[in-house]
């Protein structure tokens, strides 16, 4: 990148090319061996999708420009992709994409139908978020969306809010034939995804049970995979005295159709841990999955020791994981055979404007 490209880009292009490197080398490859293509004149048919949502690195120039300096600072979240696309010298779809809080797993979702549908070969997809500017606090102050405390109390008692975290990330996709063929280290398997919106609802903010029900679903008869058999649930999980009923209604909901077991699923949040990532809070989610596939560890959801009242969890098929331990895979009896489930976790993530998401990732044995 020249001098002056740099000086002027948004932190998060450059952030997300870094962790697109970065991606690159831990899963073994280089820039020349995955921009090869065998009898084509073009480089790679490697995808790049990510989710981005605020590009407020423009407000600055904004400030200069008030302050009698002529400078512009660019607000394009396509060159996100683009660029890293360029660098790299791939030549599949390249895509930056905004569905807000749900924008990095919608980016997953897009990128697994591109590789289904052969428009790829690989893809690389993630999502980037940085708080660049004082516009985004008075924004989420002015429409009362932030914690009082100070953090995401995901499925505590008197939760009012979230905090917003930063973070970048991506994951390198390809069809798991291929993966195998080629050698390749597999942190997980992609089973099944789905996207929907909730529609018209009681005010632009505030969730639908049914349609976040309706998108857990369509994941689970993508992927064919028996909730019983689900072990884990990655939620999205905000915090809120009124999102996160919402979003165990929409759950317990698809799992009692199934199943009349209690207590079986454990839940939690990586944004107790680290804060709402916004556009990157699908790959966090998904990211703590596959680290607690990789140590067989179930990591403790922080601030929920006195769980919310509104949620009754005790004649629910899930518990709040509130300390560290052992993963243990499912055994369930399926005509009188007791029968070990690999371990299997779903991630849910849902954007203000009502664009939900949902994936279903199995270990790989």
């Amino acid at each position: 990148i020249s001098p002056r490209e740099a000086k002027l880009m948004d932190p998060q292009e450059r952030l997300f090319l870094q962790c697109v490197y970065e991606t690159m080398e831990d899963a073994g490859y280089t820039r020349e061996h995955l921009g090869r293509k065998r009898d084509s004149e073009l480089g790679g048919s490697v995808g790049v999708y990510v989710g981005v949502m605020y590009e407020e690195y423009q407000l600055y120039g904004a400030q200069e420009q008030v302050r009698g300096r002529s400078l512009a600072l660019t607000g394009n979240p396509s060159s996100i992709a683009n660029r890293v696309s360029y660098y790299f010298d791939f030549h599949g779809p390249s895509i930056a994409l905004d569905t807000m809080c749900s924008s990095s797993l919608t980016a997953i979702h897009l990128a697994c139908q591109s590789l289904q549908r052969g428009e790829c070969e690989a893809a690389f997809a993630g999502g980037v978020n940085v708080s660049i500017h004082p516009n985004k606090y008075l924004m989420l102050g002015q429409n009362k969306f932030m914690s009082s405390k100070g953090r995401c109390e995901s499925f505590g008692q008197g939760g009012d809010g979230y905090v917003p975290g930063e973070g970048v990330g991506a994951v390198l996709l390809k069809p798991l034939s291929k993966a195998l063929k080629d050698g390749d280290h597999i942190y997980g398997i992609i089973k099944g995804t789905a996207i929907n919106h909730g529609g018209k609802t009681n005010g632009y903010s505030v969730p639908n049970p049914n349609a976040q029900a309706d998108v857990i679903k369509k994941a689970f008869v993508e992927a064919e995979v028996d909730p019983r058999a689900v072990s884990y649930i990655e939620a999205h999980g905000t915090g809120t005295s009124l999102g996160d009923p919402i979003e165990m209604t929409g759950l317990s909901k698809v799992f009692t159709q199934q199943t009349d077991d209690k207590q079986f699923c454990a839940i939690g949040s990586a944004k107790s841990n680290i804060g709402h990532c916004e556009s990157a809070a699908g790959i966090a989610g998904l990211t703590k999955v596959l680290l607690q596939m990789k140590y067989r560890q179930l990591a403790p959801s922080l601030h929920s020791n006195v769980l919310n009242p509104n949620i009754d969890f005790l004649n629910s098929p899930f518990k709040v994981q509130q300390e560290l331990e052992e993963w243990k895979r499912p055994i369930i009896s399926v005509n009188g055979k007791e029968i070990e489930y690999p371990r299997i976790a779903g991630i849910s993530s849902f954007g203000a404007g009502g664009v939900n998401a949902h994936i279903l990732i199995e270990e790989h044995v």
